[in-house]
């Protein structure tokens, strides 16, 4: 639905798509392996391009995508193809050289270990990409291509290239950017970053769900972008949804780990100081971010085949519904045990259990352990799939020999799946050479590094003073990031510690949800959860600060038991970004968790009690029952 809407906006110039999750690779790779022709998004093809191709030739609307995937050329193939059918002359170009399965015996060779966990480089590798950046992208624009596809691409380089293009910011730069050009790299990611999940910039997702109109017909994101970076975002006009500082700035929030130092191959951002105001209705400005020097290395992710999982459901009613379900899994698990080992069968690697409608997923501050109605999930895994398939088989006498009241049995035995894990390292950009290809050849080499990294740089920096000339060339030198000097800076003082430290050990300081004073976003990166909380009002900012704490945090998530917890502080929204290591059972493809993207982490975070803000004390109410969410 988003294009024939996007395509109502007058004086459109580009439409930009991003399709790649670190899921979606895997299920590419699969399908590639299958077929030569396949592993890139046939949607892009079928479903977006085949019904609105002339359209936009004709009104001279350029179409940037990385729908290319693992595939780019079978890709551009299919849209030449669908361009003959329908009698239309296009020009395709495609970027190439982010695929590095030719360098797997040299990645192997060098005992390259994953950048986040340590482990060791995989026996059985199906995919290896590069993150490549937005300049390819530009150069195929300059080359007057209307479609330019690429393969594993950073999620914002599709707009930052447009960008680029437009405002001629590539072919400005001398051997190392300004500080403003810079900057522009920054504000045109920060732009890329808000819109490429569509909808979740406009309201989608949103925590204050109730006050967002009409999902059925929900508006996706437009920029309006200048020449100095900055840009508005607003949607069709006669569309649902929200556009508001609290929406984007939820958006902003989403997956970005430091935001001091967001990486991308073009520029290091800094956005903790970025300010989003509303400019008109379902209308807002983004300004403010900051640009360090592109990283001399591209990241790389590589997914592999690590054997076989499986799941099954059963519903399972009536009283003591928990109870029930936790001892039909226990003896689910226990038989299975004891038949693949009198099979000879290799064992299960991995079990996980969750019953749904009892708040798993809140661990012990779960509210409703006395459910009448409840889904138990099993889900495990195994290194033989034939151990996953004698699991199927007797998950079925459930049915009839175990709790009353189990149901919902009727879908037929679940079939095993690949367990695909997620591995990332880091790569030098000058082993990583980049073409653009138009008609077939080669119309640009690109050699994205544009500085050299301080040695000793860490992979988190934060921004120092700007050159008082904001056009000469940036001597800014990365220094490691310290949360708590941030927080510090932020105006989290001693006394502010002292007094929430009080409110926490005083049982008279009322309490309340934390979702009354703050709303929030929630995503993964691999096995990593990131929760974004953002000051409902910004007196309230610097107590969210010291309330959220990590003892607060490891009681939140106990039952995830986090490795490691990093916090930092966006003084320009008033936010606060958690990052939470190892809560995933792995992340992704790899995870038997319900939510093993952290989508619902934000909303467990949300229902925990934490003490009133001081400046409420005196007039301190406590909400109605009824009331369970904050107002519009």
């Amino acid at each position: 639905m988003a294009v024939p809407q996007l395509l109502t906006v007058a004086d459109l110039d580009f439409l930009v798509f991003d399709y790649l999750a670190e899921v979606t690779l895997s299920i590419m790779a699969a399908q590639k392996a299958k077929s030569a022709e396949a592993g890139y998004a046939r949607d892009f093809v079928d479903m977006t391009l085949k019904p609105h191709l002339g359209t936009l030739l004709e009104r001279g609307i350029r179409v940037v995508s990385n729908a290319g995937g693992l595939n780019p050329a079978a890709c551009v193939t299919a849209i030449k193809a669908l361009a003959q059918e329908q009698g239309l002359t296009v020009k395709i170009a495609w970027v190439i050289g982010d695929d590095l399965m030719h360098a797997e015996a040299r990645f192997r060779e060098a005992q390259r270990t994953e950048m986040y966990s340590g482990a060791s480089f995989p026996d059985q590798v199906l995919s290896i990409n590069a993150y490549l950046g937005a300049e390819p992208i530009a150069r195929a624009l300059d080359e007057g291509a209307h479609i330019v596809i690429t393969g594993r691409c950073v999620d914002s380089a599709v707009t930052l290239g447009a960008m680029m293009h437009a405002f001629g910011w590539h072919r400005s730069q001398q051997s190392r950017p300004s500080a403003a050009l810079l900057d522009c790299y920054a504000q045109a990611s920060l732009a890329g970053h808000l819109i490429e999940c569509g909808a979740q910039c406009t309201g989608g997702l949103f925590t204050d769900w109730q006050t967002v109109p009409d999902w059925e017909n929900i508006g996706f994101p437009v920029l309006d972008a200048y020449a100095d970076g900055q840009f508005e975002i607003f949607k069709p006009e006669g569309t649902g949804g929200l556009i508001s500082p609290a929406t984007v700035s939820e958006q902003l929030l989403y997956e970005i780990g430091d935001p001091a130092a967001y990486r991308v191959p073009d520029v290091v951002c800094d956005w903790s100081k970025v300010q989003i105001r509303a400019c008109g209705l379902d209308r807002v400005r983004v300004e403010g971010a900051v640009g360090y020097p592109a990283p001399t290395q591209y990241k790389v992710s590589l997914t592999a085949s690590e054997g076989w999982k499986n799941q099954a459901l059963l519903v399972i009613a009536g009283e003591q519904a928990h109870a029930k379900a936790q001892r039909t899994a226990e003896a689910l698990l226990g038989r299975i045990a004891k038949m693949l080992e009198q099979q000879g069968l290799a064992p299960l690697s991995e079990t996980h259990v969750e019953i749904v409608g009892a708040e798993s997923m809140y661990g012990n501050a779960s509210r409703a352990l006395q459910a009448r109605e409840v889904v138990l999930k099993i889900a495990v895994k195994s290194r033989s799939k034939a151990s996953l398939e004698l699991f199927a088989r007797e998950f079925a006498p459930a049915a009839t020999s175990m709790a009353p009241g189990t149901t919902g049995f009727g879908q037929g035995r679940p079939s095993p799946s690949p367990v695909i894990r997620l591995f990332s390292f880091l790569e030098d950009k000058k082993q990583v050479p980049v073409k653009v290809m138009l008609d077939g050849e080669c119309v640009a080499e690109i050699n994205s590094l544009t500085a050299e990294e301080p040695d000793g740089a860490s992979s988190q920096t934060l921004r120092q003073q700007a050159p008082a000339d904001p056009s000469a060339i940036v001597q800014r030198t990365p220094r490691a990031n310290r949360p708590l000097d941030a927080m510090l800076e932020a105006g989290l003082d001693s006394r502010l510690i002292a007094t929430a430290a009080k409110a926490w050990m005083d049982p008279h300081w009322p309490r309340l949800d934390l979702l009354e004073i703050a709303h929030g976003r929630s995503g993964d990166k691999g096995n990593i959860a990131n929760i974004g909380l953002v000051a409902r009002h910004a007196e309230d900012w610097t107590w969210l600060l010291a309330i959220i704490d990590e003892s607060l945090l490891r009681r939140v998530f106990a039952h995830r038991q986090p490795l490691r917890i990093h916090r930092y502080p966006l003084a320009g929204t008033q936010a606060l970004n958690l990052v939470l290591e190892g809560v995933l059972g792995g992340g992704g493809m790899m995870s038997l968790h319900t939510d093993n993207l952290a989508k619902a982490y934000a909303q467990i975070l949300l229902g925990a009690q934490v003490p009133c803000p001081p400046r409420l004390l005196r007039n301190w109410r406590p909400r109605q029952e009824s009331n369970l969410r904050p107002s519009p």
